[in-house]
């Protein structure tokens, strides 16, 4: 079974730097795609930064250059690095997993954590 487990999440200002972490169990890194989506109040879900099986990554457009994903495998755990943050980009963001291919956005077939939440103010 797998378990994602978030955190790292908080209230930061515009122009600031979150790094949220997902422990993983009962995941294999190789077979399947890992990443995070956020989702705002009113909004619909956006897949945001994900790691294929083959080590590739997908970034959603409104996060290139400022969102890096990475993994450690051998913590179990994969990370978020948020930098330039902006008031858009409040949401509450999930760790998900089971994607045969990026994005994740928590789809069926994905399994995904509790969330953390991030707000960024002006």
């Amino acid at each position: 079974e797998v378990m994602l487990v978030e955190s790292g999440g908080g209230l930061v200002q515009a122009g600031g730097s979150l790094r949220l972490s997902c422990a993983v169990s009962g995941f294999a890194f190789d077979e399947n795609a890992i990443g995070w989506f956020r989702q705002a109040p009113g909004k619909e879900r956006e897949g945001v930064s994900c790691i294929n099986a083959d080590g590739s990554t997908y970034s959603g457009e409104s996060v290139k250059g400022r969102f890096t994903i990475s993994s450690d495998n051998a913590k179990n755990t994969v990370y978020l690095q948020m930098n330039s943050l902006k008031i858009e980009d409040t949401a509450v963001y999930y760790c998900a997993a089971g994607a045969v291919r990026c994005p994740v956005r928590g789809s069926v077939g994905e399994t995904w954590g509790q969330g953390t939440l991030v707000t960024v103010s002006s």
